[in-house]
């Protein structure tokens, strides 16, 4: 088994964290989006991954790329880096990967989270990832026969078709296939809005007649901008609490202060005269003194006093004094 996973945008949406970091290297109750990504789909598709395929922009630099091959090395797996440059859509993307698509395959898009606890049908010719939703109108839905099978593809459809969404996650028995299929895509110039869309590659697989069927998840959480990102971490966190997971380093060091679980708190945070928590997470060497903190996401290195945050999102190596009387903010930052 083979995971295929796209990620060249960087996540305007985010800025500015993702100014200086991509998005799906953003940590998550202490560890990168993509890395629990991958991580999680592992454990629903109960096979060996022989290797895990990231899709980047070269600006992403050598210490991205560095991290990402170690998140596959985590996973017992070999780590390739492609290249995608310019943003031509999504089959596009996974055919910038088209050396590695052999054999079964997982394609995931590294700016969504899930939780699952289904059997992956892998006699489909694809099982297609999707979450029952209250306003269908607003994605791309699946259709499904009285045979469980998927009949259509139906993009923000404006009348009620299906309230199954698609969450990005598709799994192809082979990887041969969907690489022809996208291939005559980009042969054929096939595009919409001057981009190369998957569905398309799917809507010509299913007039063939093979079979796809839906793998339905529990939860599905997403990272597209600060206030979702923040609601993530948070659910994430209850669910590792739940768990049992171990989120609180040996290494903290608290001075007259509690921690509300669910928190994660990294390696060597300092804590004095302060309140953390519920949905919370700390990254490694972060230090926080006389401040009330919830439902927030903290980076590493991050300084941050006299503060009374609830839904806050903090960067790597900032500083944060609540009684600030001198300003220094760069581009895409907010203060409200």
């Amino acid at each position: 088994m083979k995971i295929i996973v796209p990620m060249a945008g960087r996540g305007s949406r985010l800025r500015p964290h993702t100014l200086t970091i991509p998005k799906p290297l953003i940590p998550i109750a202490g560890k990168p989006i993509v890395h629990r990504l991958v991580e999680d789909i592992a454990s629903v598709i109960n096979q060996e991954i022989d290797e895990i395929a990231f899709i980047i922009h070269e600006s992403f630099g050598k210490q991205v790329e560095t991290d990402l091959i170690a998140i596959a090395e985590k996973l017992g797996s070999k780590g390739t880096i492609y290249y995608q440059n310019e943003a031509l859509g999504t089959a596009h993307a996974i055919m910038c990967a088209k050396e590695s698509m052999s054999g079964p395959i997982v394609v995931a898009y590294a700016d969504t989270l899930f939780r699952a606890d289904f059997t992956l049908d892998t006699s489909a010719d694809s099982v297609i990832w999707v979450k029952q939703v209250e306003d269908p109108s607003a994605f791309g839905v699946v259709q499904l026969n009285e045979n469980n099978q998927i009949v259509d593809f139906v993009e923000k459809p404006k009348e009620f078709v299906s309230d199954l969404a698609i969450i990005g996650i598709y799994y192809f028995k082979s990887g041969e296939t969907l690489r022809a299929e996208l291939q005559y895509l980009l042969d054929n110039n096939v595009v919409k809005g001057g981009e190369y869309q998957l569905t398309d590659g799917l809507e010509n697989m299913k007039q063939k007649g093979l079979k796809f069927v839906p793998g339905k998840v529990d939860e599905w959480m997403d990272c597209g901008n600060k206030d979702v990102t923040v609601d993530t971490n948070s659910r994430m966190l209850n669910f590792l609490h739940k768990d049992g997971s171990n989120l609180v380093s040996d290494t903290v060091r608290i001075e007259n202060s509690t921690i509300i679980p669910p928190c994660f708190i990294g390696e060597d945070v300092v804590l004095i005269n302060t309140i953390v928590g519920p949905n919370v997470s700390l990254g490694h060497a972060t230090h926080v003194t006389n401040s009330k903190i919830k439902n927030s996401l903290v980076q590493t290195h991050a300084h941050i006093k006299n503060a009374n945050l609830d839904n806050a999102m903090i960067g790597n190596h900032a500083t944060f004094d609540g009684n600030f009387k001198s300003i220094s903010i760069g581009d895409y930052s907010v203060l409200e």
